[in-house]
C-alpha cells in the first residue's frame, strides 16, 4: 500500500460552505495557484462532478490530468487519477468535520502522489506536504472571504 500524507485546518464556516467551494471546480483557477483550467467532464445524478480535467502549472511541473471523484455523503469526497502525462497516481480526499461550539469546520486533506519519473520517497512526501498545505491555506482563504 502506498504511503500518504495528510494535514488538517480549521475553517470559519459550515461544512456545507466548505464543500460548496471544494465542489465548484470551475472556480479553482480563481483561488488555487496551480490550477489554470478546470473542466467537469461528467456528473452524477445529483449534479456532482464524477470526472474533472485539470490543467496545472506549478512552475517546474506542468501537467494535464483527469480525476475521478466519489462523493461520500455531504462531508467527504475522494478522487483518483484517470489519466495524466506526468503522474502514475494521484489519490486524495477531503473529509469535513463540524467543530463543536460554532460555525467552524475541521478539514482533513489526504494525498498520495506517484510520479512517472523516479523520486526518493522522502522528497515525494515533502512535495505532498507542500501541495496539501498550500491547498488547505487557499481553501481557508477562499471560503472565509466568501463569508464576508
Amino acid at each position: 500500500m502506498a504511503e500518504h500524507t495528510s494535514s488538517s485546518i480549521t475553517i470559519q464556516a459550515s461544512p456545507a460552505d466548505v464543500m460548496g467551494v471544494i465542489s465548484d471546480f470551475a472556480r479553482y483557477p480563481e483561488w488555487t495557484g496551480e490550477v489554470k483550467e478546470a473542466e467537469v467532464l461528467s456528473t452524477d445524478d445529483l449534479g456532482r462532478a464524477e470526472q474533472v480535467r485539470l490543467l496545472l502549472d506549478a512552475g517546474a511541473i506542468k501537467d494535464e490530468h483527469t480525476l475521478a471523484y466519489e462523493w461520500v455523503g455531504d462531508h467527504e469526497v475522494h478522487w483518483s487519477l484517470v489519466r495524466s502525462q506526468m503522474l502514475r497516481a494521484l489519490d486524495g480526499s477531503y473529509r469535513l468535520q463540524p467543530v463543536a461550539g460554532g460555525d467552524r469546520t475541521e478539514v482533513t486533506y489526504r494525498l498520495t502522489v506517484d510520479v512517472k519519473i523516479p523520486m526518493l520517497g522522502m522528497i515525494k512526501r515533502k512535495a505532498e506536504k507542500v501541495i496539501i498545505d498550500r491547498a488547505l491555506a487557499g481553501l481557508k482563504k477562499r471560503v472565509e472571504a466568501l463569508r464576508k
